[in-house]
């Protein structure tokens, strides 16, 4: 396995120049423009390859519904939101 544009790439059954895997590589951040490419398994099949990628998760924010309001953190609430998410009655 090789390390090609910060991506892992892995040709099977053959070789294939780096201007052609490089090509392989921007068509598939072409396609998946919101996506990192983490891999990538080329494989050979005659005039025909088939391509294995995977991407680097994406990360997330954890959103609670509090109060009525759907927040990740509680810093944007008013003085009046505060007091009643402190107040609040949490259900088991």
């Amino acid at each position: 396995m090789e390390d090609i544009n910060n991506v892992a790439v892995e040709v099977k059954n053959g070789e294939m120049d780096e201007e052609e895997i490089i090509a392989y590589i921007k068509y598939l951040e072409k396609k998946f423009p919101d996506e990192t490419l983490k891999s990538l398994s080329i494989k050979i099949d005659g005039d025909e390859v088939d391509l294995d990628y995977t991407f680097y998760p994406l990360g997330f924010e954890r959103i609670r519904r509090i109060t009525g309001y759907l927040v990740g953190t509680l810093d944007r609430f008013n003085d009046a939101k505060a007091a009643e998410e402190k107040d609040r009655v949490k259900h088991a």
